[in-house]
């Protein structure tokens, strides 16, 4: 039997219109797929509507995988893809995979001889990397600081060494309600002629891409408060 397609969908950032941030070809995909792995069903509903999917969602299955689904099952989800239907992987937003754990689910996908499609959408690190004017040739995402102030601020002189030592851009996000421990830690830590860019809230109508010095920023510039944002280093 032919196995199916594992599509991987981005979902808007915001409550931005899906035709501003999907291109119709992902939307057409969207709108015949009736099997998707997603994080939340709710959530997923929601963007199955907006994407223009006008017929009974009970026909619909879904099947929900998160971080804290666990390992052993892993093989269900791909079990209606290796009977040969069609399967789409929804991140909650942005693109999937990317600070996403959707990967477990393609890596399975790829040890079965399962097809993967990723589909173009948004993707918060690529945009703010797009807008920053960093180096766009040679930068690293690393995901998630430390919560530990010490092992935190350690990890913040390391990448501005890489910045600098590699001409790296260096992206890293927090969840917002940490964004303004991690921001007052660049600050307190990172040299000031270091460049600090943040990608605020991407999507949105209160989207923001700022670029300074972190010695501009210590001028009472305001951090990204709760909204989700990108943080990048980059050196001067």
């Amino acid at each position: 039997m032919k196995k199916g397609t594992l599509y991987l969908i981005p979902t808007p950032l915001a409550e931005s219109g899906i035709t501003e941030v999907l291109p119709q070809g992902a939307i057409n995909v969207i709108q015949r797929l009736n099997f998707f792995i997603v994080e939340e069903i709710r959530t997923a509903r929601r963007f199955l509507r907006k994407a223009g999917v006008t017929r009974d969602l009970s026909e619909i299955r879904f099947l929900v995988f998160n971080e804290h689904s666990p390992a052993p099952e892993y093989d269900e989800y791909l079990s209606y893809t290796g009977q040969g239907h069609d399967t789409g992987l929804l991140s909650e937003a942005g693109a999937p995979c990317v600070a996403d754990p959707g990967g477990a689910i393609v890596r399975l996908a790829h040890e079965n001889g399962i097809t993967v499609k990723p589909l173009s959408g948004p993707s918060s690190i690529l945009l703010s990397l797009m807008a920053a004017g960093f180096n766009g040739q040679n930068f690293a995402f690393t995901g998630y600081l430390p919560v530990d102030k010490q092992m935190r601020s350690k990890r913040l002189k390391e990448l501005e060494r890489l910045a600098t030592d590699k001409d790296q851009t260096q992206i890293f996000i927090e969840t917002p309600y940490r964004n303004a421990a991690l921001f007052q830690a660049i600050l307190q830590t990172c040299r000031e002629e270091t460049m600090l860019g943040l990608g605020i809230g991407l999507g949105s109508s209160d989207e923001k891409i700022l670029v300074h010095p972190v010695r501009e920023w210590r001028k009472s510039i305001p951090g990204p408060g709760k909204i989700p944002a990108v943080f990048m280093l980059y050196h001067a």
